[in-house]
């Protein structure tokens, strides 16, 4: 009688999602508010405008870009707003923070992107090491978004998991 060698994780049918999947790709830069202010205090509206108006925005075509001011200013809310209306049609992903907030960011909103009705009542197991850190965040979020949808949820390798949930 010949033994057979089963790889029982490849047949149980558990979908493994690595958080680094959803890492934001590409360059993360940033855009200083500073640099378009009058003595580096000041926003003069119609002279930001036209700044804003001439501004260069190929540089930051497919990037991550952030928002910021790294002056001590009062920047009126509207300037991000004016800023991300130029930056949205070039960049791949724009919000208001420095580079580790719109690390953040971009993570979570490829995270809330997935399509659940690819885990509707599947088993997934969260991986849970790799080559770059997630921070709890990110798995208190793909937990939210799969819980309602999955069959069970695990942490760690199909091999050796941690139960989180199961559907009852």
């Amino acid at each position: 009688m010949e033994d057979v060698i089963r790889n029982k994780v490849a047949e149980s049918g558990i979908i493994t999602l690595n958080l680094e999947d959803f890492y934001p790709k590409g360059e993360v830069v940033l855009f200083d508010i500073k640099d378009y202010l009058f003595m580096e205090m000041i926003l003069k509206e119609k002279d930001f405008r036209e700044a804003l108006k001439q501004h260069d925005w190929q540089p930051y075509f497919g990037k991550n870009v952030g928002i910021t001011c790294s002056a001590d200013a009062i920047v009126p809310l509207w300037a991000y707003m004016l800023i991300t209306s130029y930056l949205q049609p070039v960049a791949a992903f724009v919000a208001a923070g420095d580079i580790e907030e719109i690390k953040k960011r971009a993570l979570l909103q490829n995270i809330n992107a997935i399509h659940t009705n690819d885990y509707t009542d599947k088993r997934v197991v969260i991986k849970g090491c790799g080559d770059i850190a997630i921070e709890a965040f990110a798995y208190a979020e793909i937990t939210r978004v799969l819980l309602p949808v999955v069959k069970s949820l695990m942490y760690g390798e199909p091999c050796s998991t941690v139960p989180v949930y199961k559907k009852r």
